[in-house]
């Protein structure tokens, strides 16, 4: 007797393979977290970073450090979109008497004054009647004396009349000018300090921001101590400051150009004042013309620098400027050549000081609304700025 078995063999159930899921879920968090861990040290970094720079600028100069300027340009859209300035009105407490004014003797007779002559006040641009106080210059700084800095204040235009936009006006006989670098803007190692120094403390005069960003907002370039930063541009607004302390300004390569004479040079954008003329695109420009964010035609802070007929050097910062208005303070100025600086806010900013025989100097803001503190530039700033120093 025989027997047999037809048995099937028994395969045991297969388990879910789901390592190979749970391996690239642990990757993806890590690589997530390592990521978080990357960007939580550089965001310190930046906000840690020595300088009186607002977190907000701070945030907004890392996003564009790090491939999120688009972003950080329609942020910037949004908020000037959504905080228009106020049209009409007057100024809070009238025109301002100029914080730190001094009074200024005659020269006694006989005895020539030194200096270039006093500017004639600046008209008004409102459309009406000047304020008391309006568009008279007052002297802020002296040197033996004479004025050296002067400071007027105006409104900007027919439409936002409830601010107040300063003018500062600075004697090139009596103070020199420098371009100081910034730690991040254009960085690198430079002769000149970013912040007023020590040695530089009992001397300084006025100090004010430079143009856009050099990472090719500007349109233009930096070039300092016989070494280029970054390339200069045929065409471009230039900043120059002289060998001998003295600053003008013009269309590079074609107004001005290098020269053993030439000891900086900034460039921003393009002329805006020229031949005692406001450009016309003013209004209607581009990109290449008024910078990317906004353009000609919001009312946002601006500032502006440039040149009398008769050497004086002007620069001009304040609240709700278009850049035509912004060009039209500069010709009602006296300036026959001038560019557009910097916009926004957290980086317009003009500063005059007087010297303290006890410690730093004591800085005072040029128009009411500077929210950059005068503290600014006894500190190291990110960005390039210029200062002005009383000639021994």
């Amino acid at each position: 007797m025989s027997t047999s078995t037809d048995l099937e063999p028994v395969t045991p159930p297969r388990r879910p393979r789901r390592s190979w899921a749970r391996w690239l879920r642990r990757s993806i968090v890590g690589a997530a977290l390592v990521f978080l861990v990357v960007v939580g040290i550089s965001i310190t970094g930046a906000l840690t970073a020595p300088g009186t720079d607002s977190v907000a600028a701070r945030l907004a100069e890392w996003g564009r450090d790090h491939g999120l300027g688009g972003a950080v340009t329609w942020l910037e859209k949004q908020q000037y979109a959504g905080n228009q300035p106020a049209v009409g009105g007057l100024p809070a407490g009238g025109i301002p008497v100029a914080p730190g004014a001094v009074p200024v003797a005659p020269a006694p007779s006989g005895t020539a004054a030194h200096g270039l002559p006093a500017p004639a006040p600046i008209l008004s641009l409102a459309g009406a009647a000047l304020l008391p106080g309006e568009g008279q210059w007052q002297t802020v700084v002296t040197d033996h004396s004479q004025p050296a800095v002067r400071v007027a204040s105006l409104r900007p235009d027919g439409q936002h009349t409830s601010f107040v936009a300063g003018v500062m006006w600075i004697d090139p006989t009596l103070v020199r000018g420098q371009l100081q670098p910034g730690f991040q803007d254009p960085g690198g190692s430079w002769p000149e300090a970013t912040s007023i120094t020590p040695a530089l403390q009992h001397s300084v005069a006025a100090a004010f921001n430079a143009g856009f960003r050099l990472n090719g907002a500007s349109h233009g370039g930096y070039y300092s101590d016989g070494r280029t930063a970054v390339p200069l541009v045929d065409g471009a607004a230039s900043l120059v400051m002289r060998t001998d302390g003295t600053a003008t300004v013009g269309s590079w390569n074609r107004e001005i150009r290098m020269s053993p004479q030439v000891a900086s040079v900034r460039q921003n954008l393009v002329m805006l004042v020229d031949n005692g003329q406001v450009n016309p695109t003013c209004a209607t420009g581009g990109t290449a013309e008024w910078g990317s964010t906004i353009g000609q035609a919001a009312y946002i802070h601006r500032s502006a620098f440039g040149v009398t007929a008769d050497g004086a050097e002007v620069y001009v910062g304040g609240p709700a400027l278009s850049v035509c208005t912004l060009g039209n303070i500069l010709q009602a100025a006296g300036v026959v050549r001038g560019m557009e600086l910097d916009i926004n806010p957290a980086w317009v900013s003009g500063t005059y000081f007087h010297d303290s025989p006890t410690g730093p100097p004591k800085g005072f803001q040029l128009f009411p609304a500077e929210q950059v503190p005068p503290e600014h530039y006894l500190h190291p700033a990110s960005r390039d700025w210029f200062g002005w120093y009383l000639r021994p």
